[in-house]
């Protein structure tokens, strides 16, 4: 089963991708829209420098009709496989507080 999994996940040969050139390529996609971005290729092995777009718009031109394909190719989790919610705690006899006005 995770086998399945990580083969889903893991790209397709010829597969491209943009990555933010600079400090951080780590950061979003939509953090410094104006930054350079480079185009990436996934060769089977690892992903390789192909190209540099002007900013984000190019780079999702050029490789956005990948993004999509991976997107709808990784399947969403399940719902509904959590525990139900427990009943809320009840005490089991009634609780009367004493009187204590008339003492």
């Amino acid at each position: 089963m995770d086998d399945e999994r990580r083969e889903l996940r893991r790209p397709a040969r010829g597969e491209r991708r943009a990555t933010p050139l600079g400090d951080r390529p780590e950061q979003g996609a939509h953090v410094d829209p104006d930054t350079p971005r480079v185009i990436q290729e996934w060769d089977g092995c690892q992903w390789t420098p192909t190209g540099v777009a002007d900013d984000r718009g190019a780079a999702a031109a050029e490789a956005g009709r990948d993004a999509n394909a991976r997107a709808e190719r990784i399947p969403l989790p399940a719902f509904g496989k959590l525990p139900h919610m427990p009943e809320p705690w009840r005490p089991t006899k009634r609780f009367y507080r004493p009187d204590t006005s008339g003492q």
